[in-house]
């Protein structure tokens, strides 16, 4: 199975290096993503917005006549949920790495503008809980890796039409609520979870830990996104 992954704000293709080794063992196809300008500078990405992103994913997804599976970090979400709208017959899977399908119109967060990009902010300016796992060294190496973003990023709405995208089987692979809260919260109804409410099927791995599973546990990360591709049950917490 060929496996698109999208990364989350301020990480390019390498952010996956250590998860791919897992996928290739299983027998399937990874194909890590860096997104359009990234790290260029604002007179190059300025108008760079979420539907080229997305666009850049379809063009990934149109590019072969198989299904694919389609994964996203953090504010990748918007960006596989986008295609997955745009391509609901193309894609056998999505999967949401601590992250839940964005309602139509959602934008990811504002984050400020430096120069006319999206710099990283620095680890301080994440919640304690995101950042636990993540010790001194992998920090400085992934401060290593990233690089800003086109300004228009974080803030484009994203735009989402065909309900057919309904149909397409969802796993969220969840870090920092337990399977159990987010059950809870599909079931009191919250508008934020409404996309997973409205979902055919939606299974919820645990991968307890922070919002970077791919630096804190790369391996357990690539065991739950083959089990979620295998669709295998996986017990919930």
């Amino acid at each position: 199975m060929k496996v698109v992954l999208v990364p989350g704000l301020w990480l390019t293709a390498s952010s996956w290096d250590a998860v791919v080794p897992t996928l290739l063992a299983a027998g399937h196809r990874p194909e890590p993503l860096s997104m359009p300008g990234i790290g260029i500078p604002a007179a190059g990405s300025a108008q760079v917005g979420i539907a080229d992103w997305i666009a850049e994913v379809v063009r990934v997804v149109d590019r072969d006549d198989e299904p694919v599976v389609l994964v996203g970090h953090s504010g990748g979400a918007n960006v596989v949920w986008g295609a997955a709208d745009a391509r609901p017959d193309r894609v056998a899977r999505v999967v949401f790495i601590d992250a839940v399908p964005p309602l139509d119109g959602a934008v990811i967060w504002e984050f400020p503008i430096v120069d006319g990009v999206v710099p990283f902010p620095g680890w301080d300016s994440f919640d304690e809980e995101e950042v636990a796992d993540l010790d001194a060294p992998t920090r400085q190496r992934v401060e290593e890796q990233v690089t800003w973003i086109p300004a228009r990023i974080p803030t484009d709405p994203i735009s989402l039409s065909d309900d057919r995208r309904h149909g397409v089987p969802i796993t969220v692979i969840t870090c920092l609520m337990p399977s159990v809260d987010v059950r809870r919260t599909i079931d009191a109804g919250a508008p934020w979870v409404a996309e997973l409410a409205a979902a055919d099927e939606v299974e919820i791995i645990d991968l307890p830990g922070g919002h970077w599973p791919q630096f804190a546990q790369p391996e357990a990360l690539g065991k739950a996104l083959v089990a979620s591709i295998r669709s295998e049950p996986v017990a919930e917490n």
